[in-house]
């Protein structure tokens, strides 16, 4: 025998929670519910393999699924950290003297603000529903109802092209603070619970220390040239160093979380997320990839089905002939104590945006779920609360966005747009990259399954003609929207660019054009063309003559890219660029001022209209437009 290892363990159970990991994403491909989060499923499916399968389970088998559905708990409030984008909400931080207008703009304070009401509403709303049932402990069920899910909010906003937008920038920022406040309150409210007002309350500040600690360690260990050249070398190669790195800082906070009490765990796996989420800009993209396929590929769903199947719809008769009173008033509150608060948003968004945004923000799903075990193994809540807070999580993830699209519907042409007419693959690609700009992109086929394949893709597109006038018409298209040809054929492109030019009047056409003799017509429509030959070529010029240049640009799209920012901010007129203090991940390689072109100092100084080409992150440049438009 080459290794101590004992094979006598049942494996049978990790097939079944495999099994449902792997049949719940095709289930719900197969059935086009894409939009229906994949743990509710999973929590659904749990519930049914506990009462099917799980009957004949040995008691060391349930040890081991209970073990692995902690550990997929506990990497799921990792992720949830590593979520929240840290420079986002530096950015947000308040940098001139608080007035009501600038409070009312400042997605950070209105966030606080809507998470201070939320928790008083939260907290009467308790103490109301405790008249109907027994709730042992009102404040920390009033913290369970305040919580909320990022994880529901980013992709429902993703999918209206909102994610950048100034108002899903507010929604985004309030789901984090309520995340980030709620799971520091449960906490310390759970230490007290159990140990009463202790010294050792101190040593949960001490956890923030240690996180201080860790975050300057860090940074400082990045900078150094041994360690930079090994973390490169080791990254890609089957160690996988930034990996291991990453589930090492789990467990050191888990760890340290768990001398102090089981009850701060929750707290720690969160900062270890937090913390790498606030360093994490080259590689966010690709750690969060091989992260969330940890994740969500393995650990988490022993989580949810491990939640299913201990679902005990039995312990909701505790409640007697009060439960559908309990249920439905509990289901208000947990709306209206999310929609009150985003009146706030009025001024900005108007009532109807402003209310709708609420909704979004009232679905829960991981932290209540996480909150309600804790508090049930503390005895603050009973077994009849915790099935009906496993209720309330699957009710509102499909209520919210629900009632969300409703009130504000998603209008395909408002706004500001790029429309693509022919969905070949290029045109989808340049779809999706516009859409990574968090640009809308709205593509224009006419052969229906290629349409319902785009579709498919999660993009926006119509079905429909691009020749024909009433297409171009329904369009609504603006003097600023960009219009891209591309249908795959030169004189179908050549005929659209027609309609546009003569027909609409429209001056921002881009066309391909494969055929040279095309291009004088094109020149006397006044139509921007690409030259697909040309484009080729230069492609490999530069992997010949700048490959590293190439490849940074190509191959890092979804972290680093250029955009064009111009300066509107009479602050800044005349200032010198050493002056201005932009977002560490911002570069300034190129200032273009009237039709000149110059490469800035930091002695340089900038005059208002200069256009400024900022190469960077999507954090970087929303920071550097905040501080010079």
């Amino acid at each position: 025998m080459l290794l101590n290892i004992s094979f006598h363990h049942d494996f049978y159970p990790l097939l079944i929670v495999a099994s449902i990991a792997w049949f719940t994403p095709i289930l719900l491909s197969v059935l086009k519910l894409k939009k229906i989060p994949i743990v509710i499923i999973e929590i659904v499916l749990g519930f049914v393999a506990a009462r099917f399968f799980f009957n004949d389970l040995s008691h060391e088998s349930f040890i081991i699924l209970d073990f692995l559905a902690l550990f997929g708990f506990l990497f799921l409030m990792f992720l949830s950290g590593l979520e929240i984008d840290v420079d986002q909400i530096i950015a947000s931080l308040p940098h001139h003297r608080i007035t009501a207008s600038r409070f009312l703009k400042n997605p950070l304070l209105v966030g606080l603000a809507q998470f201070a009401i939320a928790i008083i509403l939260s907290y009467f709303a308790s103490f109301g529903l405790s008249q109907i049932i027994d709730i042992p402990s009102v404040w920390y069920f009033s913290l369970i109802m305040v919580t909320t899910s990022v994880a529901i909010v980013l992709p429902v906003l993703k999918d209206r092209g909102e994610i950048n937008s100034r108002f899903g920038q507010m929604i985004i920022i309030s789901a984090a603070v309520a995340d980030i406040l709620s799971i520091i309150l449960f906490t310390f409210t759970a230490f007290i619970i159990k140990n009463g007002f202790h010294y050792k309350l101190l040593y949960i500040l001490a956890l923030f220390i240690v996180f201080f600690i860790f975050y300057k360690l860090i940074n400082k260990l990045k900078d150094i040239t041994v360690f930079k050249k090994l973390s490169y070398q080791l990254s890609q190669a089957a160690s996988q160093i930034r990996i291991r790195g990453a589930l090492l800082v789990i467990m050191i906070f888990v760890v340290i979380s768990q001398y102090i009490g089981e009850e701060v765990v929750l707290l720690g796996a969160f900062l270890s997320g937090l913390l790498l989420s606030s360093m994490l800009h080259r590689e966010r993209s690709l750690m969060l990839i091989k992260l969330d396929g940890m994740g969500f590929g393995f650990f988490i769903p022993f989580f949810f089905i491990m939640v299913g199947a201990n679902f005990d719809p039995a312990a909701l008769k505790e409640f007697d002939s009060s439960l559908l009173i309990f249920l439905s008033l509990f289901l208000i509150s947990l709306l209206v104590i999310k929609v009150i608060p985003s009146l706030l948003w009025k001024r900005l968004f108007g009532l109807r945006k402003a209310i709708s945004g609420g909704f979004l923000i009232s679905s829960r799903l991981s932290l209540i779920i996480a909150a309600a075990a804790i508090g049930l193994r503390l005895g603050v809540i009973t077994t009849g609360i915790n099935s009906s807070i496993i209720i309330m999580a699957i009710i509102t993830c499909f209520v919210s966005p629900v009632i969300y699209n409703w009130i504000s519907p998603k209008i395909l042409t408002e706004g500001n747009k790029t429309i693509i007419i022919g969905g070949s693959s290029t045109a989808v690609l340049l779809a999706r990259r516009l859409n990574l700009h968090g640009k809308k992109a709205i593509l224009i086929e006419e052969d229906l399954e290629r349409y319902n394949e785009i579709m498919d893709k999660g993009l926006n597109a119509v079905h429909a003609s691009g020749t024909n006038l009433k297409t171009i018409e329904d369009l609504k298209l603006t003097p600023d929207n960009y219009v891209v040809i591309e249908t795959g054929n030169d004189e179908e492109n050549l005929k659209i660019s027609r309609l546009l030019r003569n027909e609409f009047h429209h001056e921002n056409i881009i066309s391909r054009v494969s055929k040279f003799p095309l291009e004088y017509r094109y020149k006397q429509l006044g139509i921007e063309t690409i030259d697909v030959t040309q484009i080729l070529a230069t492609a490999i010029e530069n992997l010949i003559i700048r490959p590293t240049t190439y490849h940074a640009l190509v191959e890092s799209f979804e972290n680093f890219s250029v955009e064009e920012i111009r300066l509107t901010n009479k602050r800044h007129d005349g200032s010198m660029i050493k002056e201005i203090p932009f977002h560490r991940s911002a570069i300034l390689i190129m200032i273009r001022r009237e039709n000149s072109f110059f490469i800035p100092h930091g002695d340089t100084y900038l005059k208002i209209g200069d256009i400024l080409l900022v190469f960077g992150t999507r954090t970087a440049f929303e920071e550097t437009r905040n501080l010079i438009c």
